[in-house]
């Protein structure tokens, strides 16, 4: 299993599984630009790569994003997220 932390003052990360699917709704609670900017680059990455259906993302008023990852893409969007600093900590447990 993966585990991972975040800035609790800076972001709310909320994740259900769905499926096949695991939804993410990040919202970044001081929204601050680098932070904002950091999950466009997130965005950005998998819109630009060659699977369009691995993470979709719905951004939502208020540094609101609403993220559905497919299982198979899950380890690299969490680790996306630690990439661009929007994540402290990713280990694996058992």
């Amino acid at each position: 299993m993966l585990f991972y932390q975040y800035d609790k003052d800076m972001i709310k990360i909320q994740e259900t599984v769905n499926g096949n699917d695991v939804e993410f709704n990040i919202q970044f609670i001081n929204g601050t630009p680098d932070t904002i900017d950091a999950m466009k680059q997130v965005q950005k990455m998998f819109e630009e790569n060659d699977v369009h259906t691995d993470v979709l993302f719905y951004t939502h008023v208020d540094h609101e994003f609403r993220v559905i990852v497919r299982r198979d893409y899950y380890v690299d969007f969490v680790l996306a997220l630690m990439k661009f600093r929007l994540l402290k900590r990713v280990e694996w447990t058992a």
